[in-house]
């Protein structure tokens, strides 16, 4: 695939994930998260390593720059930068001899980090998504994830919500069950 292609290419699969987030965060009652979700993948230095890196559409470019390099300086810096990826959330422990560990997540960015997975996981397998993609993609990876665990219990809890229940039953909760206003304690 050419330069030229994989720019337009990589350029389209992040507008239209942006769609779908934009979607699922409007759903939620996350405006102004839905607009502004992922703004950082337009910066030089994830843009471009994504174009160097396109999948074609199938998979994140960040897996062939880390299979490439070692390391992904996209995702480092998107990471940085999102705070709907609980990886921004982590951080050193008052107690020196514990190390990292995940720090709460306020709720609306769990919401926000649940939302960008479904539309990851519908723009990546556009034609045989279905809504248990996201969990088991999610149960694919856990062992690896070092969140708070009132993160990973809301997150689980929607993605397992929305496995067996679908969207429709998985968007009435968000809206109905979570108090956005009291979740600032996380």
């Amino acid at each position: 695939m050419s330069l030229w292609n994989n720019f337009w290419g990589h350029l389209e699969t992040i507008l239209h994930h942006k769609k779908l987030v934009r979607h699922y965060c409007f759903r939620a009652g996350l405006y102004k998260q839905g607009i502004m979700h992922d703004w950082s993948k337009y910066s030089p230095v994830e843009f471009f390593s994504g174009v160097k890196h396109y999948q074609g559409g199938k998979k994140s470019p960040n897996h062939e720059e880390r299979a490439a390099k070692g390391y992904s300086s996209a995702w480092l810096h998107h990471k940085g930068r999102n705070r709907h990826h609980y990886e921004y959330w982590i951080d050193f422990t008052t107690n020196a001899d514990e190390g990292l560990q995940g720090m709460p997540m306020p709720d609306r960015y769990i919401v926000e980090m649940f939302c960008d997975r479904v539309a990851a996981s519908k723009n990546y397998n556009r034609d045989t998504y279905d809504d248990s993609f996201p969990l088991k993609y999610y149960e694919k990876n856990k062992g690896h994830y070092l969140m708070h665990e009132h993160t990973k219990e809301l997150l689980e809890k929607l993605l397992h919500m929305l496995a067996e229940e679908g969207e429709e039953k998985t968007f009435q909760y968000i809206r109905k069950e979570i108090d956005w206003k009291h979740s600032a304690k996380y």
